[in-house]
């Protein structure tokens, strides 16, 4: 792809992630334990369930609502302090797209990885 086409897909992209955006972190109300089933609109094959008590589960949960979920969806299903806690490992899972929107609009959220967390 030559730099014609891929800049307008970017922005495409990035204002599809942005007018998904709370307007603050908080509205982020979402369950912290327990299982969360998301609905076929976020993910229509596969796993549907995910524990949020096993750290893997809740990554892919995140990973998941975040480049998928619509605006009501992110309120209802991610939790402002998870994500936060998450953030310096999660922001290597998601999309540069989801990356840059989420940190651009939420200065907040850690950019490095915790000195002991090993890259995967």
């Amino acid at each position: 792809m030559d730099a014609t086409t891929t800049a307008p897909r970017a922005e495409v992209l990035r204002d599809r992630y942005r007018s998904r955006l709370p307007e603050r972190l908080q509205e982020l109300a979402g369950p912290v334990e327990g299982t969360v089933d998301l609905p076929l609109h976020i993910v229509w094959s596969g796993r549907t369930s995910y524990s949020l008590d096993r750290p893997k589960s809740r990554m892919t949960l995140y990973r998941t609502v975040l480049a998928e979920g619509l605006r009501e969806d992110l309120a209802a299903f991610l939790h402002h302090r998870l994500l936060t806690e998450q953030w310096p490992v999660l922001r290597r899972l998601v999309s540069p797209y989801i990356r840059e929107v989420w940190e651009d609009a939420f200065p907040e959220l850690p950019r490095t990885a915790p000195a002991d967390t090993t890259a995967a």
